[in-house]
């Protein structure tokens, strides 16, 4: 059961979490070519749909440490440090995801398909860029962990 969950866990990582990266790693260029060209209506067709797919799988994402519990649990190492600080990562991955990164998305969207007027703090898509960054790197020191597990003698 074990190597069932954990194969659960690895697949629904690689599914939901990379297109999240990849879709928010393109946003702030996708963005600067929005509000450099004001006919750009494919860069804005685009924001759209890299937003769409980070909303969407970051939703699906909640399967990974759901199942992540699961299997750690299933092989006894809830309380080993490697995954505590596994955890720790990937709830601030979450945090920069849901309170920085969508918010910012809605409101660059907002602000270059113009629904609502101008807003008083100027838009930076550096901003946004820099927050994806720090949201893959947390990414990629979890998988990291994930695959060294210092310490771990599950022989998994």
């Amino acid at each position: 059961m074990n190597k069932f969950l954990l194969s659960l866990h690895v697949l629904a990582a690689i599914i939901a979490i990379g297109p999240v990266t990849v879709a928010a790693s393109m946003f702030p260029a996708t963005l600067r070519r929005a509000l450099g060209d004001a006919d750009a209506v494919d860069a804005r067709i685009t924001l759209r749909t890299l937003h769409r797919i980070c909303r969407v799988y970051a939703g699906i994402g909640i399967s990974v440490p759901v199942l992540g519990f699961a299997t750690a649990s299933g092989l006894g190492v809830l309380g080993d440090a490697w995954l505590i600080t596994s955890i720790v990562l990937t709830g601030l991955a979450a945090c920069v995801l849901a309170l920085l990164i969508l918010p910012g998305q809605d409101r660059a969207l907002t602000e270059v398909t113009g629904s609502r007027g101008p807003s008083t703090a100027p838009l930076r898509p550096g901003r946004l860029a820099m927050l994806t960054g720090v949201f893959n790197l947390l990414w990629a020191t979890v998988t990291v962990l994930m695959i060294i597990r210092p310490g771990s003698t599950t022989g998994v």
